[in-house]
């Protein structure tokens, strides 16, 4: 019997525990149960490219990753606290992080801490440090097991709650040479790229106020005008629950993005919005669609369901050539040069005495 009941206390712990993991959190600065302005969200592109804009430094090498946390607006010297309780340990002189009791790992940047390595915090008490100069936000990642979690998922921070709903500014489409597309006739291989993005759910002050966000999901479907669906819902990125690994920057974003504030060799463009161009299809071979029209809508939505949309109409018309589209003929040839004007002399004027 006393088996048993170890057994079924040990179960029951274990239980618990799962719960706890799944258990939302606070905000880390007061006050913690009420939602604060966040001005970077979960997957939003981090660019630094090296040469300069004028370089072409857009096309050009540089840092490329996927925001893997939240940057929660707050005054500058503002108290950060822990969400979780757990022990403290310092990344360095501007970043903590804590192992909290439930499993999870919260990570804070941007603070000058307070805390010392190996300190037991306690979750809305304890003082992780004090927002960093001139940074303005605390910079908050969530890590369960190995991966990054999305904070705006349900039941993570709490209370979060947003009616902002994505937009879908753009498409473009581009030929196998990578320049624009005419979308009345398209023809052999194309890429497909929509900019979309998101409003902060409150409000942001100061130099990034305004600024978009990343939505969190985009998916896209191929249609033909009237007729069946090619292409069923794909998707192109879904930052609901992780990231992608920074080595597929480039496949999720295509190029023409840059984060908000973005910076080309030593120049900060402080205060620009960013671009954020998403990836729908890096290669779609119109060869395998009937000549005609078509419909390409384009989905972005938020963690909590929020969507908006757009289509895009183009024509197919391939032709009957190798590549699908039209033989390119030589340069025309040079029309000969004119011959130089003449003109006529009147004959010398007779002088008479």
């Amino acid at each position: 019997m006393r088996r048993l009941l170890l057994l079924t206390l040990t179960v029951a712990l274990a239980l618990a525990c799962t719960g706890s993991a799944l258990a939302g959190y606070p905000w880390p600065v007061r006050p913690f149960d009420r939602q604060h302005p966040i001005r970077a969200n979960f997957g939003d592109p981090r660019t630094v490219f090296e040469l300069p804009l004028f370089e072409d430094g857009i096309n050009g090498p540089g840092a490329f990753s996927f925001h893997n946390g939240v940057d929660i607006a707050a005054p500058n010297g503002t108290t950060v606290y822990a969400v979780a309780s757990g022990i403290a340990h310092l990344i360095d002189a501007t970043a903590v992080s804590v192992e909290a009791l439930d499993g999870r790992t919260f990570q804070y940047y941007h603070v000058i801490p307070t805390v010392v390595d190996g300190e037991k915090v306690t979750t809305r008490i304890s003082e992780i440090g004090d927002v960093q100069a001139p940074y303005g936000h605390v910079h908050l990642t969530e890590i369960d097991g190995t991966k990054a979690t999305n904070p705006l998922l349900k039941d993570h921070l709490t209370p979060y709650t947003d009616r902002t709903r994505p937009t879908v500014a753009s498409v473009e489409i581009r030929d196998a040479n990578g320049r624009l597309a005419e979308p009345l006739g398209l023809c052999g291989r194309i890429s497909v790229a929509a900019e979309a993005s998101d409003r902060p759910s409150l409000p942001v002050s100061g130099t990034f106020g305004g600024l978009p966000v990343a939505p969190a999901v985009v998916t896209w479907k191929l249609q033909r005008v009237g007729g069946p669906v090619v292409v069923p819902e794909t998707t192109a990125v879904d930052f609901r629950t992780t990231l992608p690994a920074p080595k597929d920057f480039w496949t999720v974003y295509a190029r023409g993005s840059y984060q908000n504030a973005p910076r080309f060799g030593v120049q900060q463009f402080g205060s620009m919005p960013g671009r954020f161009l998403f990836q729908l299809t890096p290669s779609l071979d119109t060869r395998t669609l009937p000549n005609g029209p078509y419909v390409l809508t384009v989905v972005a939505a938020d963690e909590r369901g929020n969507a908006g949309d757009r289509t895009q109409r183009f024509w197919v018309f391939n032709q009957k050539t190798p590549t699908g589209c039209p033989l390119l003929s030589g340069p025309p040839e040079a029309a000969p040069a004119p011959a130089p004007p003449t003109t006529t002399e009147p004959p010398p004027a007779v002088q008479t005495p």
